[in-house]
């Protein structure tokens, strides 16, 4: 497999330098949230020159949540974003005829996460149970709640759920008024500690690992400007890749990409919470061994029974609406 990914990964070096010689191509690159750690590899691509290698020139602006990138690719604004897939597939479910889709996994384990402190008595999913659990009525993790619960074993009506606000949520388990929080794992974690709770006292439950199969964020396009521009597609998933690979060789230089566009960021935290997000959401198992960028398509399926739990559709659910893998080379790509 890893001889499968190598090859991969040259051939789509080989097209972007065939690609490279030729113009600029421009292209809008719609993030889901501010300019964090995480969004480093992007950057990455930008300052080491994987997209001009690959004959693109691109600009990537900030969002403000996993919603926030989908209608922008869904009208063309920007022909290609970074969204939580779960969030697409119910927008698809709600707007069949949108032409938008993921071609790109990069969060192979969603960050969905419960963070307790070990001192208030959570440590393990059914530790929630005659415990206060504060959620932000629009946390996509909140959203992923039920069935998770149901996959976990955790009998919810023993679950008191304390509605909070995004800028309140960690400050309330720092001051113990909450036992656990819903969250992202590697943002609430970092957080907390910057709050002053100890380290040692944190715990963070992800989700995915405790029965949950759903998939995270993922690179999504325009399927109308891919469709007539797939080299363009290809190249751009390729210098991306590239980018991860960068970042997870080198966080820190991850991090000084990062302040660089935003001044305000603390590069220690920010390495930090690119590290979290690559050890737990970007280099998993499945990834390190099948390769970086696609979808197992039984693990789909399940992860659209599980969602069905959170949500009623409206319309059969298909991952073929959902996820496209034809921009991808055979055998993905590595990250080793």
């Amino acid at each position: 497999m890893f001889h499968r990914t190598i090859t991969a990964l040259s051939a789509a070096m080989v097209l972007t330098a065939g690609i490279a010689n030729a113009e600029s191509t421009k292209v809008s690159f719609a993030l889901d949230w501010k300019f964090e750690g995480p969004s480093a590899a992007y950057f990455a691509a930008i300052d080491n020159g994987h997209f001009e290698a690959a004959g693109l020139e691109v600009e990537v602006t900030a969002g403000q949540g996993s919603l926030d990138a989908i209608p922008k690719v869904a009208t063309g604004a920007f022909p290609v974003g970074f969204a939580d897939i779960n969030s697409l597939v119910k927008f698809l479910d709600q707007n069949p005829s949108a032409p938008v889709t993921a071609v790109m996994m990069v969060y192979d384990k969603p960050p969905f996460a419960i963070v307790g402190r070990k001192s208030l008595g959570v440590e393990a999913p059914k530790d929630l149970e005659g415990k206060v659990l504060g959620a932000p009525p629009p946390d996509g993790a909140w959203a992923q709640f039920p069935a998770f619960a149901e996959a976990a074993g955790i009998d919810t009506s023993k679950v008191t759920v304390e509605p909070v606000g995004f800028p309140t949520r960690e400050p309330m388990l720092a001051e113990g008024k909450v036992a656990a929080v819903t969250g992202f794992s590697f943002s609430s974690y970092l957080n907390l500690a910057r709050l002053g709770v100890d380290e040692a006292d944190i715990s963070t439950i992800l989700m995915a690992d405790h029965g949950l199969e759903l998939y995270g964020n993922a690179i999504i396009v325009n399927m109308e400007y891919a469709q007539e521009n797939p080299d363009t597609i290809k190249a751009f998933l390729a210098a991306v890749a590239a980018g991860w690979k960068d970042v997870a060789a080198d966080p820190a230089s991850g991090a000084a990409a990062v302040v660089a566009r935003n001044p305000a960021a603390d590069a220690a935290l920010e390495q930090r919470r690119l590290e979290l997000c690559l050890e737990a959401n970007v280099l998993t198992d499945y990834v390190m061994e099948n390769g970086f960028g696609g979808i197992d398509d039984a693990r789909m399926d399940k992860a659209l029974e599980q969602l069905a739990k959170n949500y009623e559709f409206q319309n059969p659910a298909n991952s073929a609406l959902y996820f496209d893998a034809s921009y991808l080379p055979d055998g993905l790509f590595s990250l080793k």
